[in-house]
Parts: C-alpha cells; sequence; structure tokens
C-alpha cells in the first residue's frame, strides 16, 4: 500500500490502544493507515525518521480561547497548534448565540487546526475580558439567552459539543446559580454536556458540583482556594467525590487564575487524578503562567504523575469527554492526526497562578504536528530526517 507519511521509529505513546513503545505510524488519504514496527517503505511519499522522539494521538486542548480578532481574549489557534502540539482546540464559550455564526465563519472553518466549541449560553459569550475591561457576561442575567442558545447548538452539531457557563464572582458577581440553572435547561434541551467554570464564591464549589450531570464537565477543578476542591484537612470533599462517582468529569483550565500547586498535591496525593488537563489559554495567560498544553502537562509530569497518564489526559479522556471517539488515538481509520514531543531533562521554573514556583526536573515539549496525515509543522531546529 502506499502510504502519504510514516513517522518511523518513534516511541509511540497511545492510551486508547495500550500501546507503548517503538514503532511506526503510517499516514494515508487524511487518516491513519497502520501502526506497527517496521512497515514497508515503499511507495510512501514521505517518510520521517522520528526516532528519539514520542509520537502520540493529536493533543486535545479541552480548554481554550480562539476566537481571535473576534473576543479580546482569543489567541490564533495555528499559532498555538505550533508551539504546543495541539491538534484540536477546543474553544470554551468565547462565543455565543449572538456571535457564534462569525465565529464558525471567520476562524473554525479556515483553520487548518480542528476547532470545536463550547457554545456560551450568554448572548455574546465572553466579551468584556481584557487588561482594562473585565466584565462578568453572566452577572447581567438579561443577557442569558437559552432559547437561541439551543437553536444555534442545533444548526451546528458537527462543532459544538457542549454548552459552556461560568459562575463564581468574577463571572456571574451575585446571581449565584442562577445563570448554571439556565444553562442546564438548555443542555437538557440539546441533549448536550455542560461545561461549568467556577472562581470565587458565591456560588460555593459544591454547590456547582452537586448540579451536574454525568458527562458534564468541572473546568477549573484544581483551583486554589476560596472554591478549592480539598478541605484544610487535606482530604479531597465529599461532594467532589460523589459527583466523580456519578460520572462528573473534572478538567483543569489552567489559565491566568485556576490552578495552584497546593490543591494539586493534595488532590493526587488522596489519588485523585484530572480527567483532563487543559490550559485555558487565552490572551491574558500565554505569557504566563499557563503558557501553553505542553507547559501544563509538564507541571502534572513534575508533580508525579507518569507520562502515560498525562498523555492519557490530553488523547483518550479528552475525546471521550468530547463524546468524539474518532479523535485522541491512532487506530487505523482516525483522522490522521499525531503530535511528536520530545521529554528534556534539566531544571525547569514552573509557577501557579498564586505565585508559587516548582523547579521541575522535566519538560514535555512539541517537535511537531501531523495533521491529515501531513507533517504540518516542525519545530524550529527539529529535522526529521527523510
Amino acid at each position: 500500500m502506499g502510504y502519504d507519511l510514516i513517522l518511523a521509529g518513534g516511541h509511540v505513546i497511545d492510551p486508547s490502544q495500550n500501546l507503548d513503545g517503538v514503532m511506526d505510524v503510517a499516514f494515508a488519504g487524511g487518516t491513519v493507515a497502520r501502526v506497527a514496527r517496521d512497515i514497508p517503505r515503499d511507495g510512501a511519499k514521505d517518510v520521517r525518521d522520528v526516532s528519539g522522539h514520542i509520537v502520540t494521538p493529536g493533543l486535545i486542548d479541552l480548554h481554550t480561547h480562539v476566537y481571535v480578532h473576534g473576543t479580546s481574549l482569543g489567541i490564533d489557534a495555528e499559532a498555538f497548534a505550533r508551539s504546543s502540539g495541539v491538534t484540536t482546540a477546543v474553544d470554551t464559550g468565547s462565543a455565543g448565540p449572538g456571535n457564534f455564526m462569525g465565529f464558525r465563519r471567520h476562524v473554525i472553518e479556515p483553520s487548518a487546526v480542528r476547532i470545536l466549541a463550547y457554545l456560551h449560553v450568554s448572548h455574546a459569550g465572553i466579551f468584556g475580558f481584557s487588561q482594562r475591561v473585565m466584565v462578568g457576561e453572566s452577572e447581567e442575567i438579561r443577557l442569558m439567552n437559552p432559547i437561541d442558545a439551543v437553536a444555534v447548538a442545533e444548526a451546528n452539531r458537527d462543532v459544538i459539543v457542549g454548552i459552556k457557563v461560568r459562575v463564581g464572582r468574577n463571572s456571574s458577581g451575585t446571581q449565584g446559580t442562577a445563570p448554571l440553572e439556565i444553562a442546564l435547561q438548555v443542555a437538557e434541551e440539546t441533549g448536550l454536556p455542560l461545561m461549568a467554570h467556577i472562581d470565587h464564591p458565591p456560588p460555593s464549589y459544591e454547590d456547582v458540583v452537586n448540579r451536574l450531570r454525568p458527562g458534564d464537565v468541572l473546568t477549573h477543578a484544581f483551583r486554589p482556594f476560596p472554591n478549592a476542591p480539598v478541605t484544610a484537612q487535606g482530604t479531597v470533599k465529599q461532594a467532589v467525590l460523589a459527583a466523580r462517582d456519578r460520572g462528573v468529569w473534572f478538567d483543569i483550565g489552567h489559565g491566568k487564575g485556576s490552578f495552584s500547586f497546593k490543591t494539586a498535591r493534595t488532590m493526587l496525593a488522596n489519588g485523585f487524578l484530572p480527567d483532563t488537563i487543559s490550559s485555558d489559554v487565552h490572551a491574558l495567560c500565554i505569557n504566563g503562567p499557563a503558557y501553553d498544553q505542553v507547559t501544563t502537562l509538564s507541571k502534572f509530569l513534575c508533580l508525579g504523575m507518569t507520562l502515560q497518564e498525562v498523555i492519557a489526559t490530553s488523547t483518550v479522556n479528552a475525546a471521550r469527554v468530547l463524546r468524539r471517539p474518532e479523535l485522541g488515538t491512532l487506530r487505523p481509520g482516525a483522522p490522521g492526526d499525531a503530535t511528536i514531543l520530545s521529554v528534556l531533562e534539566g531544571r525547569f521554573d514552573y509557577e501557579d497562578v498564586v505565585g508559587e514556583h516548582l523547579e521541575g526536573d522535566r519538560r514535555i515539549v512539541s517537535d511537531g504536528v501531523v495533521i491529515a496525515g501531513r507533517l504540518w509543522h516542525a519545530r524550529e531546529g527539529v529535522r526529521f530526517a527523510a
């Protein structure tokens, strides 16, 4: 069989298939064609030697803001993918029903990187988020637009994967759980999962997580005090454990203000690993403290998660959350996306959102990205010999 591309001799880590070893990955017709040792090169259009590198399914960042030029917090998805190895960027509520079609036409459709979206229940999404203006879109209840949100979600099922709402003092003021209740009605009406943001109280972490249903996502799940998921005694709150038992997903969503090493250490010490690790990258955190997806993954590697566990959170687990089983895998027939990584050893400084620094001994870096079966980007200075 003639292949379009073979990545030869890389260390393949694909948790969806329990693959962890040196193999070749072949692509044809924009999809994964084969994963095996010593795939014949005859007739292949492009063969790249990736020995010494790690090959994973295309990374999925479950929480991003990529409505570039359409909102003040949006960053460029393709530039982000080049630096972070992300082949699927999931935008979480940058657009609402009032401006989603602009997001779709001008950003999602032209992008080489796959962009999926959680639709905000607020009419214009997260519209007032910058260094100088900070308006909580859920604070003004008149902006909640459930009727149009249902219509837009139904008309864009190919790219809308769920409903988004932000609650907390910075997002919803004193409205408490009212915006959450409206968003849950939209999720019920459409049959889509909900992603809920939580920041400072009100409402409390428990008030939010207790309302989430199986398949819903709590993002900013390892946030600092107040509204942390842990007790002062170093245990995981019972409401959090109960939510996981009933099928709620827990996502990191690092961002500018939503991840602390202290919380993460306590959660991991209790055996509570995140379901998905995401960057929540946007204009106010892309230059720190979140930076990108591979930096966020690196923090958990340095906190004690294994490389295989970390990769799973950004591949197969994220695909399950999205209900898109064709993503996050290198199974033959899957979309032809892959990420080429290295794990550097040394001394690396990492920071959280409250100013704590962690000196780690490893850093995950993105060396290249395959999209639709073609090598789309290689990091400057990295050469994959033909």
